[in-house]
């Protein structure tokens, strides 16, 4: 699959999930885009079915502020059906189903 790897769950509990993305040499990011690695958006909801064992069917509201980075450790805040990503204390996008 795409994303085999990509991801390590470091934490997880009903609302919260820790997750560190894995390095540049990752297909993804080598993909997207070439020289300059981003998170994809669609990653967010593979995490957030993954932690939080959830069957995406419909997506209300995705909002992205800023972009993931490989390496970097991500929070996933979850409130019902509303998520929030935080990196590094700072809110880079919201999700709500």
């Amino acid at each position: 699959m795409l994303t085999d790897n990509l991801y390590t769950i470091e934490f997880k509990d009903d609302s919260r999930a820790v997750v560190t993305l894995s390095s540049e040499e990752h297909p993804v990011f080598k993909a997207h885009f070439p020289n300059n690695s981003i998170l994809p958006g669609f990653v967010h909801f593979d995490i957030i079915s993954d932690a939080f064992g959830i069957n995406m069917t419909t997506i209300k509201k995705a909002k992205f502020l800023k972009t993931a980075l490989p390496s970097q450790t991500l929070v996933y805040q979850r409130n019902r059906n509303r998520f929030k990503i935080t990196c590094n204390n700072e809110e880079i996008a919201s999700i709500s189903l």
